[in-house]
């Protein structure tokens, strides 16, 4: 198994931790009790920072809970780089607010999972043509 080190901003709430055997992402908490009036995005600190193994990315996605609050990450997913690993650099979630209600982020509520995965790059080669068949445009797939 690989290891990756993490920091926790505030040792007074618990490490975050899979919740069961099969869990391929652990889930993170609010640092601070956070108010998210309805239609704007607040910033959610999570209590951590971490160092990932070389090779590795983190996606930040939505506990699936999370929608019944009426809330949704803002961005879709959140991508941690590799090199944003200092002491200060704590992981945050921007949350929507997409209800018609004020919502609160309760400090210690888990609402975000982190899921760390393997990637490579790529090199990038800029061309004036791809040279393959056009498939009907994005979204077209089923579409007549």
């Amino acid at each position: 198994m690989t290891k990756m080190k993490i920091k926790l901003f505030d040792r007074s709430l618990p490490a975050p931790d899979y919740q069961t055997a099969g869990s391929v992402g652990f889930d993170l908490a609010a640092r601070q009790t956070v108010t998210i009036p309805p239609g704007q995005v607040k910033k959610i600190p999570l209590n951590v920072g971490i160092e990932l193994p070389p090779g590795f990315w983190a996606m930040l996605a939505a506990r699936s809970s999370l929608h019944k609050k009426g809330l949704t990450l803002a961005n879709g997913i959140g991508v941690g780089d590799s090199d944003f690993c200092g002491d200060n650099d704590e992981y945050q979630a921007a949350i929507l607010n997409f209800s018609r209600e004020e919502q609160i982020i309760e400090r210690g509520e888990r609402i975000v999972q982190m899921i760390i995965l393997p990637y490579k790059r790529v090199e990038l080669e800029v061309v004036v043509s791809l040279g393959n068949q056009d498939r009907g445009g994005f979204g077209s797939t089923g579409q007549k």
